[in-house]
This record gives C-alpha cells, sequence and structure tokens, in this order.
C-alpha cells in the first residue's frame, strides 16, 4: 500500500514537473514574438479563460497560473507589450472578416468563446459587425447544437437591429431547427418581414426534420399561394415529406409542378421521386420514373433497390443490382446493406452468400456497417456458423456487430452461447448499450435462465439503462418467462409508462403459467388505463380463455376485438377457431372459420383439431378432404391432429390413407409424426403397422417406446412388452414413469406377478423413477388379479405416498373377484373418506357381499344408495352392516 501510495505521488510530481516545463517553454515563446498572441484581458468574462491565446494553436496563459515560472510577473512589469494584440486585434479580425464560413472555422478550430465575447463587447460599442460574422457563430451553434449559445447570438442579432435581414432570418431558422427548437424556428420565421424560396424551405426543412411532415406540406402550399416558386431543394424536402406520411396524392400533385418547373431531369430529384413513390408502395411508378431518367448515380439505383425490397419484391431487387452491374455502375456500402437486409427478411441465404462474395471483390469485406448487416443476414437465415465467421474476421467491432451475433444466438434458442459471448463482449472492454441488455433478457427468457438474467440486471443498473422502458419490458418478460410472476409485476408496476408492449409481457407471462383468471383481470386494468389492445394482445387473451375453457369471457374479448375495429387477420382468427372449439362451441368456431377472408395451414389445422378435440373424427376427416380440394398443402401438424382423430374412433381404413399421402407428400418420417403414427395403429389394434413405423423411424424417443410398449400392453402381449422394454434400455433409451406404468399394466393383464415385482422394485432402485399413484394401482391390480388380496393390501398400506381412490377401488375390485369381504369392506370405507358419493364403490361392496350371500347388508346398501341419490346429500354417507 505505501509503495502505491508512492507511485501515485511520483506521478503526480512527474506531472507537475512536465506542467512547469510546458508553461517556461510557452512564456518564454510568448515574450519572443508577443505578436503571435491574442490580450483577452479586456473581454474575459471568466477566471476559466485565458489572458492570453495562440493565434495558431491556440494554447492559452494565465498571469496567475499556478505553474507559472517565478520570473513572469517581473518581466510582464519591465516589458512592454505594444506587439502584443488585445481583444481589439479579434475584433479586427470580425470586423474585416466578408465570410461567414471563415467565422465558422474560427469558431471550430479557435477561440468560440472568445469570438462570441467580443461580438457582445462590440454590440455593446455599438460597433456593427458584418452579417457574415453572425452567420459563422450561427452555423457553428447549429454545428453543436448549442441552443443556448444560439439563442445568445439571436440577441445579438436583434440588439443589433439586423433581425429584418433576410439571410440572417433564414439562417436563424435553420439553426433552431438543428438545435432542435421547432418552435424558436417558427417564431423566427413568422416575425421576419419577408421572405424567400430559402425561408419557406428553412421552415419546411425543420419540420420534415422533426417528423411533422404533414406540416411540412401545408408550408410548401401555403409559399405556392404567396406566388414563390420552388427551388429543386423545395421539391426535395416536399417530396421526402410526401413519402414520410405515404401522402400518394399530393406527391403525384408535386411530380407535376417538377415537370413544369423542368427540374424533372435533375438525378438527385429524380431519385427522390423514386424513392417518395416506392414508400407510397406505387413501384411501377418508382420504376417508370427510374427508367425516364436522363442520368443515373449508384443513389438512383439504390433508391430503386431499396425500393423493390421495401416492398417484399426481393428477386425484383437482386435482378435491378444485376443489372446495375452490367451498367458498369459501381455498387456502394448502401447497395450491399440494403440487399443484404432483403435477403435477410425472406432468408434468402444462397443470394445473401452470392453478395458476399460480391461484397468481398468489391472492397467492402471490411466495412463495419457492411459487416455488421453480414452477420444479421446469415443469422436470419439460421445460418450461425457463417455469422460467427464474420464476426471473427471483422477488423473492426462496435456494439452493433456484438448486438447482431448476439441477437442471432438469442433468436435461434441458443441464449446459452448468446451469453456466452455477452461476457466476451464485457472482456474486450466494449459498452453494452440498451439493445445488448434487451436482447440479453431475451435469450435469458428463452431458455429460463433466471439466474444470468439477475446477473445482467446488475450489469444494467451499472450501464444506466435501467429506466430505459423497452429494457425494463424486456425484465418483466424474462421473469415472467422464467415462472418469477411475482417480480415480474413487481418491475411491470413501477415502469414510468407502460405501453401495449409491457402490457402483452404481463398477460403472456400469466397466461404461460396457466392463470386464465388471472389474465383476464389484467386485461380490464388495461383497458381502465387507456392502453389499446393490438393483435398480440387480443391473440395471448384467446389462448387463456382457451387454456381454462372460459367460453363466456372468450365471446367478450371477441366481441371486443370487433368493437375496437380491427379486422380479424389470419393469426387473430384462428386463435378465434381454437378458443371456440377447446371451449367446447364447435358451431362457433366454424362460423369463424368460414367467414376467414384468408386462411393459411394454422387455421386449417385450428378447425380440424376442433373437431377431434371435440370426438367429431369424421367431421375431422371431411375438413381434411376439403382442405385438400381447396390445393392447400397441409403439414406435419395437420396429419398429427388427423391421425389422432383416426385413433379416437379407430378409422383404421382412414388412417392408412393418410399414412400414404405423408408419404407421397415427402414428409420425413420424425419423431413427433411417427409416435402418432405409431399410437394410431395401435390403438386400431394393428400392431404390425405400429411396429412396422417404429422400426422405420431414424430418431426415437421415449413417447415413441412407450407407445409401442402400451401397443402390446393393450394386446395383453406381457413377455413381448419386457423384450421390447430390455430393448429400449440396452439402445441407451431411459425408461420414464409412462414406460412403468404400461409395463406394470402388461404385467397385470399377464399375469406375470414376479416380474411385475422386480420392475417396481428396480424402477426405484436402479433408474431413480419415483413411484406414483399410477404405478402403485398397477401393482394392486397386478396382485388382485394374481389372487394375491392380502399381500395387495399390505402393499397399500406399505405405500410410500397416499393412496387415492383409485388405489383402493383397485383393492375393491379385488376383493370382490376373489371373494375377501373384509379386506372389500375396509376398502370400501377407505373409499368413503375419499369419495363419499362415489356410486362405483356401493355397487361392487353390494356385489361382495350378495356373493357371500349377505343378502340384508345388500338391502341396507341399497337403501342408503337411494336416500342418499333422494337428498342429493354433499357430505359423507354412514352406514351401518352387521358383521
Amino acid at each position: 500500500m505505501v509503495q502505491c501510495q508512492k507511485q501515485s505521488q511520483s506521478g503526480h510530481s512527474t506531472r507537475k514537473i512536465s506542467g512547469i516545463v510546458r508553461m517556461e517553454y510557452l512564456w518564454r515563446e510568448f515574450f519572443s514574438d508577443p505578436s503571435q498572441w491574442w490580450d483577452n484581458r479586456s473581454i474575459k468574462k471568466s477566471p476559466k479563460y485565458p489572458d492570453f491565446r495562440h493565434k495558431s494553436t491556440h494554447e492559452g496563459l494565465w498571469i496567475e497560473g499556478w505553474l507559472n515560472p517565478t520570473w513572469v510577473k517581473s518581466k510582464m512589469a519591465t516589458k512592454p507589450l505594444s506587439q502584443l494584440q488585445s481583444g481589439g486585434g479579434l475584433r479586427s479580425w470580425i470586423l474585416n472578416s466578408g465570410n461567414g464560413d471563415s467565422m465558422s472555422k474560427l469558431c471550430e478550430e479557435g477561440p468560440w468563446q472568445e469570438a462570441l465575447h467580443t461580438m457582445e463587447l462590440m454590440v455593446q460599442q455599438n460597433t456593427r459587425a458584418p452579417i457574415n460574422a453572425y452567420v459563422g457563430l450561427l452555423k457553428e451553434c447549429a454545428r453543436r447544437k448549442d441552443l443556448a449559445e444560439g439563442k445568445r447570438v439571436h440577441a445579438l442579432i436583434v440588439q443589433s437591429g439586423l433581425d429584418s435581414e433576410i439571410f440572417l432570418g433564414n439562417t436563424l431558422v435553420d439553426m433552431y431547427g438543428k438545435c432542435g427548437s421547432v418552435l424558436d424556428a417558427h417564431q423566427v420565421f413568422n416575425s421576419m418581414p419577408e421572405h424567400n424560396v430559402f425561408s419557406w424551405t428553412a421552415i419546411m426543412s425543420v419540420y420534415a426534420n422533426h417528423g411533422q411532415g404533414e406540416e411540412a406540406i401545408n408550408l410548401y402550399q401555403k409559399m405556392q399561394q404567396t406566388g414563390i416558386r420552388p427551388d429543386k431543394v423545395a421539391y426535395i424536402v416536399v417530396l421526402k415529406s410526401c413519402a414520410r406520411i405515404a401522402a400518394l396524392e399530393l406527391g403525384k400533385q408535386v411530380h407535376s409542378d417538377i415537370i413544369k418547373s423542368g427540374f424533372e431531369y435533375d438525378v438527385i430529384v429524380g431519385n427522390t421521386l423514386v424513392g417518395m413513390y416506392a414508400k407510397c408502395g406505387c413501384i411501377e411508378d418508382a420504376c417508370q420514373v427510374f427508367n425516364s431518367m436522363i442520368e443515373r448515380d449508384a443513389v438512383s439505383w439504390n433508391v430503386m433497390i431499396a425500393g423493390y425490397a421495401q416492398q417484399g419484391l426481393v428477386k425484383e431487387a437482386l435482378a435491378l443490382y444485376g443489372k446495375m452491374k452490367q451498367e458498369d455502375v459501381q455498387p456502394d456500402k448502401v447497395t450491399y446493406v440494403v440487399l443484404l437486409k432483403a435477403c435477410a427478411s425472406v432468408a434468402a441465404l444462397e443470394q445473401g452468400k452470392q453478395l458476399h462474395s460480391d461484397i468481398i471483390r468489391s472492397g467492402f469485406g471490411s466495412n463495419l456497417i457492411v459487416g455488421n448487416t453480414l452477420i444479421r443476414m446469415y443469422a436470419r437465415c439460421g445460418c450461425m456458423e457463417d455469422a460467427r465467421d464474420v464476426f471473427i474476421k471483422m477488423n473492426e467491432r462496435d456494439v452493433v456487430s456484438w448486438n447482431a451475433i448476439i441477437a442471432g444466438y438469442a433468436q435461434k434458442g441458443l441464449g446459452t452461447e448468446a451469453i456466452a459471448l455477452y461476457e466476451q463482449m464485457k472482456q474486450k472492454g466494449v459498452q453494452p448499450d440498451n439493445v445488448t441488455c434487451t436482447v440479453l433478457l431475451k435469450a435469458c427468457a428463452s431458455i429460463s435462465a433466471l439466474e444470468q438474467g439477475k446477473q445482467i440486471y446488475s450489469d444494467i443498473i451499472k450501464s444506466s439503462f435501467e429506466s430505459d422502458v423497452i429494457v425494463r419490458t424486456a425484465l418483466v418478460d424474462m421473469y415472467a418467462k422464467c415462472g418469477c410472476i411475482e417480480d415480474a409485476h413487481e418491475v411491470f408496476r413501477k415502469l414510468s409508462e407502460r405501453d401495449v408492449v409491457s402490457w402483452n409481457a404481463m398477460i403472456a407471462g400469466y397466461a404461460k403459467l396457466g392463470l386464465g383468471k388471472e389474465v383476464l383481470a389484467l386485461y380490464e386494468q388495461m383497458k381502465q388505463e387507456d392502453v389499446q389492445p393490438d393483435s398480440v394482445t387480443y391473440v395471448t387473451l384467446l389462448n387463456a380463455c382457451a387454456s381454462i375453457a372460459a367460453l363466456e369471457q372468450g365471446k367478450q374479448v371477441h366481441s371486443h376485438i370487433i368493437k375496437s375495429g380491427f379486422e380479424p387477420d389470419v393469426i387473430m382468427a384462428s386463435a378465434l377457431v381454437d378458443m371456440y372449439a377447446k371451449c367446447g362451441s364447435v358451431e362457433h368456431a366454424r362460423q369463424v372459420f368460414n367467414k376467414m377472408t384468408e386462411r393459411d395451414v394454422v387455421s386449417w389445422n385450428a378447425m380440424i383439431a376442433g373437431y377431434a378435440q371435440n370426438g367429431l373424427g369424421k367431421e375431422a376427416l371431411a375438413l381434411y378432404e376439403q382442405m385438400r380440394q381447396e390445393d392447400l398443402q397441409p403439414n406435419y401438424v395437420t396429419y398429427v391432429v388427423l391421425l389422432n382423430a383416426c385413433a379416437s374412433i379407430a378409422a383404421l381404413e382412414q388412417g392408412k390413407q393418410l399414412h400414404a399421402h405423408i408419404i407421397k407428400s415427402g414428409f420425413d418420417l420424425d419423431v413427433v409424426l411417427g409416435n402418432t403414427l405409431v399410437n394410431f395403429y395401435t390403438k386400431c389394434g394393428s400392431i404390425e403397422h405400429a411396429l412396422q413405423v417404429f422400426n422405420d423411424m431414424h430418431e426415437r424417443d421415449v413417447v415413441s417406446w412407450n407407445a409401442m410398449i402400451a401397443g402390446y400392453a393393450k394386446q395383453g402381449l406381457g413377455k413381448e412388452v419386457l423384450t421390447l422394454l430390455e430393448q429400449m434400455q440396452s439402445e441407451g433409451r431411459k425408461p420414464n414413469e409412462v414406460t412403468y406404468v404400461c409395463v406394470l399394466s402388461a404385467c397385470s393383464h399377464s399375469g406375470l406377478v414376479d416380474e411385475g415385482r422386480h420392475l417396481f422394485d428396480s424402477m426405484c432402485e436402479d433408474n431413480g423413477v419415483t413411484p406414483t399413484v399410477d404405478h402403485c394401482a398397477c401393482m394392486v391390480d397386478l396382485l388382485g388379479r394374481a389372487g394375491c388380496v392380502a399381500d395387495a393390501e399390505d402393499f397399500v398400506k406399505r405405500m410410500p405416498i397416499q393412496p387415492n381412490a383409485l388405489v383402493w377401488m383397485t383393492l375393491l375390485g379385488a376383493a370382490r373377484n376373489h371373494g375377501h369381504v373384509e379386506v372389500g369392506r375396509r376398502a370400501f370405507d377407505s373409499i368413503m373418506k375419499l369419495e363419499p358419493e362415489n356410486a362405483a364403490a356401493y355397487v361392487l361392496l353390494s356385489n361382495i357381499y350378495a356373493a357371500a350371500g349377505r343378502m340384508d347388508a345388500v338391502a341396507k346398501i341399497r337403501k342408503t344408495m337411494k336416500d342418499a341419490s333422494m337428498k342429493k346429500m354433499p357430505g359423507c354417507t354412514s352406514i351401518e352392516v352387521d358383521n
């Protein structure tokens, strides 16, 4: 610690010595030739401004400077400074300057504050500076976006009586616009005694640059009414405003004015016309203007290519790029950025790779912006290896580069890799921005990485992005998707402003947890706060209603959709179909389906599934036939739904036809589709077909094995089930809870008692599967079917979990089958404690007594059942039967 302090003191001393040496040098230079220095003492208003400043290097000297050599003051007293130029030297320069750009250069490179102070002093002394000097100062204020200093210059102009000068007025309008004060700009414009075309263009530009296109267009029309003819710049400004607000008709009128004024063939005006038509969606008009241009530069081609890309016409954009090269027009970085974005939008990987090759040949491979766009293109196309390769080879990387590669991994569901890249980013000293934080929180949400999400949130606080609404909304989403709904709600509650995205994140969080009632309550609160739901909100709400079968609330949401003026798009309409179907209202689902002006495969799947889920297998198959007649290609979800429908009604022949369609359509027999086929064939009793599909599958998961095992078990083929279980384990696939339910059931139906006992023990000891009630019920059934009723009762007593009514009913059934009156009575009493109105238990006990000849007990049971039914007693029913 002492050593560190010594080093720190030594460093400070070194810097101090260095400063003294520098001051020694400057003062000697000052006294050797004072004419090279300005004397600012008469105009300085603050001690922080130097007494003397060098005219070329702009270095400053202070007479009272604490690093000054001791001889300076005595030298000042004896040395006459007749050669030294005072503030009057700067004043003289200003007075003699006739060029505002020179003043701007002086302000930019030299004594900005001294120049401004000198101007103020001149005004106080009634010395009039040239207009261009003020113009130079205003330009510097605009460059610096320094509104306060701009207002100081404006005040000097007013005091000098120059506020009526039209040139200064135009410059003031421009300065205020660039400093962000539209109101001040408009006030200056209104106060001007006269306007020329530059005045109108300046104020139009202010509004256009601040996103107020309509006002810019209104000003253009007023300018025409005053009889002032627009110039080229005015046309460009108004065309850009038309493009921004998609004012096509006015844009066409401006085009007509341009033709009359003779600016039609100006390349910049032509480029702006192409852009206006393209952004208004009139790509044919844009193309017509483009083709009629006498002169075209790279910007012309870029605007036309961008026009095609913005309309989703990627093939046309790429074709125009090819023509551009044929005409020997060199593409620039803008060309490549636009085309790469277009390829990314439609995942056109091959075309993107070809562009990558062209970029390397053109020498733009090292361009930072092009590199970032390449990363995004490959990421959007799902090629993270290529994206990573571009990223690694970049000579320069900024935060946008890191964001692009991190977002690519996050969007592909590779949240772990995205988080690892973030750690590398920090190690490289790259400061994350709000985009980084948002992307990372989404990555954590996608993989439920709660702890990493909390760590990133800690970094966000350090980076001062905590108050960013978008970041905090992503935090809400992360907490919600990680199941921390209380933390999500706490962040949500503290949001300074809650937009529809924030509400959607919160609503989706509750929906994911199946909290349908809370979702609907949150929706009501959202309406109370006057936040207008969007399509995402309504889709989430409909899904929530479907999850809890809340038909009435679903109808209300449907009503709100209609009242809000939403024309349900294909996604929302499909969600409506799904909601009605899952709520059991197939008729409403079909009504929505029939009214859809556009239907995609998701819509058909929703309606087909609706029929299937409600036991209407024939209707599901009929709708499938209609779907094929309308030439819409089914996807694998369609076939999964239909096969499950066939399985539910044992429609073997129809299922076989579907299997044939799957093969003809070229669908790969993936795990989900293969499992569905196996399940269908086993439920229809065609074990041979099920086995054939099972053997043909390229990949099998535990569900595949369970489906096949369940099929054998259903057929009572216990030994085959055990063989399949051994094969499953030999192939490295670990059985799960469902597997053992199927196997134990098969053992029960096949009378394989010892094998069943062994499997139950190995399930716990060897495979770590914790017994469930279903496993225990299978064991009770296994022992009961084999006549080991006492062992079955003993097993129930020793169960590691509390027996439920199913277990006791299984024991009661075994007692009836083998005439065990006492075991049956004890099982019945246990059932009554859990389900006092279980009629089946009464019937089974009655059968046991009847088989034992206990007709008096049978009569009492029947009377009890009759009385309970008549009185509909909700509580416990107690009966007394003599032993």
